[in-house]
């Protein structure tokens, strides 16, 4: 969603610094998981707050009678629109590691989009390269904490008896973290300075039930 620098800017302006999102997303994650209990790729769906849908519709010129229901062809030059550009380093906002090691991932392909309820749905799909569910821990968030990430919309895996855990984030202790980094300095420069966002992150293990003899 990177791409939206602009929009995100106009967001920025409006709201107070501070460590505090700005942008909201709910999100629903599927995993795939292949036989040998690998995680094998992951389909991710990220609902976007009303402000900043309208923000994105008003940027690209698209639902111009803001009656919420958009064309075919504006759907068309929707789709994707989350994917179009990111800037060096960015890594989807989407971390996966094994036994503690950083998994890289290539980037997502767009699969879906949606306008309902005033709200933009995306769909994107993302390889995983045969990651071993045990030791596996997944977590979305974005360092800078401008987008706050919630898996409200569930965490469900393609393989049956596998199941997912989600462990919310100690809000307290994440806080803590916030209030030692600035430690006395300067909330004005605070998203440019601190990588906060992993402290208010929900964290994802999947486990299967072994198959029966």
């Amino acid at each position: 969603m990177k791409h939206c620098l602009g929009v995100l800017a106009l967001v920025l302006m409006a709201a107070p610094a501070g460590s505090h999102p700005h942008v909201f997303v709910e999100t629903a994650l599927r995993f795939d998981i292949n036989d040998q209990s690998e995680i094998t790729g992951v389909t991710v769906t990220w609902t976007y707050d009303d402000f900043f849908t309208l923000l994105i519709l008003e940027d690209m010129g698209l639902d111009p009678d803001g009656d919420g229901q958009l064309t075919d062809a504006e759907l068309d030059e929707l789709f994707g629109f989350d994917l179009v550009e990111w800037p060096p380093g960015f890594e989807g906002d989407l971390y996966v590691t094994s036994n503690g090691e950083k998994i890289e991932m290539p980037r997502p392909r767009p699969v879906g989009i949606a306008v309902e309820d005033g709200l933009i749905t995306a769909t994107h799909s993302r390889d995983i390269p045969n990651v071993p569910i045990e030791g596996a821990k997944i977590q979305q968030y974005d360092p800078t904490y401008y987008v706050a990430y919630d898996v409200s919309q569930g965490v469900t895996t393609t393989a049956p008896g596998c199941d997912a855990t989600v462990t919310d984030p100690d809000q307290a202790a994440a806080q803590a973290a916030v209030d030692k980094e600035l430690d006395g300095g300067s909330m004005e420069d605070i998203f440019n300075e601190m990588l906060v966002g992993v402290h208010f992150s929900d964290t994802i293990t999947l486990s299967c039930a072994p198959p029966s003899n």
